[in-house]
């Protein structure tokens, strides 16, 4: 029996995937946490702790390291809220250039049955232009990039992405009419419409700030659905008030930003729908059960991918630091215990690596002895011993 606990509503769709062989919130030393927006930074993480899911692809509510110190894997769902964020940029586009805020408060304020009539010759003061034949630089093609990028293309903009780490698989799902820039700066120079959509690291961070909207066109708008801190929120403003930049759009608020007449914010409902959270919760579910029940890695981000078809009687399972010898060292105690190695598959992210030893025999005599040894190894951070059924 493995042991949930959830933090935040998780869809109740998701947690219906689980098994008889899962027990939801019964315990307070679970094997897996599955998480929302709760912060974790504050959270003891018991031994026990293996997996850490979030249904939702952002993660800096988590702290990486501490779980990797403690051999705990953490998962999270990309693209399942990412046709929600397309839909919402979709939106707030039109809605900048049709001026359909503006429009319809002003409505509310006109006295009279016939609004129509009497604000005929008044309405001209809302007119907006057109996303077609409009330019969009769309930085960032993965999950949300590449499905805002086909679905602008689709809507007749001239669509320029930019990705310097495009991998194959993801430019398979792009348009073939997204042209793609080899540089920032040859993306957002011409664009009428500039969004971001790549992860917050050190890299990303301040991505956007002075020299960038310098490069802008005056009357560009500027979307930011990433993450706080990707666009130099001050910078954006001093742009805004001196007429370089026509507006800035975000779904994350900042003291600087707020109050802005050109500052469109959004409470972060970028993967607000019932169908995003729906989809997270699955996709944070099938990967719990696939690591507790398998081994296998998928959509970590503190780890890296590692997947192997579980077809013998026994995994091995090991999260160790990535130094020499471990492999050598584990084999080996294997060995002595008189196991035969069928399959053993191993990768490395940074500091941390993880091994899959896959084998037909396990003398139950020797089992706890072998797991303490394997235990015992230095840098090893934490054994597991799978049956299949």
């Amino acid at each position: 029996m493995y042991h949930i606990k959830t933090f935040n509503a998780i869809a109740p769709q998701g947690l219906a995937d689980f098994t008889a062989d899962y027990a939801i919130n019964q315990s307070e030393d679970p094997d897996a946490y599955l998480i929302r927006s709760v912060d974790l930074y504050q959270q003891t993480f018991s031994k026990n702790l293996k997996a850490i899911a979030r249904c939702g692809a952002g993660y800096n509510n988590v702290p990486l390291d501490r779980a990797l110190a403690n051999g705990t894997v953490v998962f999270n769902t990309p693209g399942g809220n990412a046709n929600a964020v397309k839909e919402l940029i979709i939106a707030n586009m039109i809605i900048a250039n049709r001026n359909i805020i503006a429009a319809a408060n002003w409505t509310q304020k006109v006295e009279g049955a016939d609004v129509t009539l009497r604000t005929e010759k008044e309405k001209t003061a809302f007119n907006g232009t057109e996303l077609r034949h409009k330019k969009l630089a769309v930085i960032g093609l993965g999950h949300v990039g590449s499905l805002v990028a086909n679905a602008a293309s689709d809507l007749g903009m001239q669509v320029i992405g930019y990705d310097p780490y495009l991998s194959a698989d993801a430019a398979w799902h792009i348009n073939q009419k997204v042209k793609r820039a080899t540089s920032l700066i040859q993306a957002i120079q011409t664009a009428d419409f500039v969004t971001i959509h790549v992860p917050k690291n050190v890299e990303t961070t301040g991505l956007i700030g002075t020299s960038e909207l310098t490069m802008m066109k005056p009357d560009a708008v500027l979307l930011n659905f990433s993450r706080l801190g990707i666009v130099d929120n001050q910078a954006a403003i001093t742009f805004l008030r001196a007429g370089k930049l026509r507006q800035y759009i975000t779904d994350f608020s900042s003291k600087e930003i707020l109050h802005e007449p050109k500052v469109t914010i959004m409470p972060h409902i970028g993967g607000s729908t019932i169908e995003a959270e729906v989809n997270c919760a699955k996709l944070a579910v099938a990967e719990t059960k696939a690591f507790l029940e398998t081994g296998n890695i998928q959509n970590a981000v503190n780890m890296p991918d590692v997947q192997a078809p579980f077809q013998t009687q026994y995994r091995f399972t090991l999260m160790h630091r990535n130094v020499p010898n471990m492999i050598g060292q584990i084999s080996t105690l294997i060995a002595d215990a008189g196991i035969n190695i069928e399959n053993l598959v191993n990768s490395a992210q940074a500091d941390y690596a993880y091994t899959m030893v896959d084998t037909n025999q396990l003398p139950l005599a020797k089992k706890n002895t072998l797991l303490a040894r394997l235990n015992a190894i230095d840098s090893m951070k934490r054994v597991r011993i799978l049956c299949r059924s």
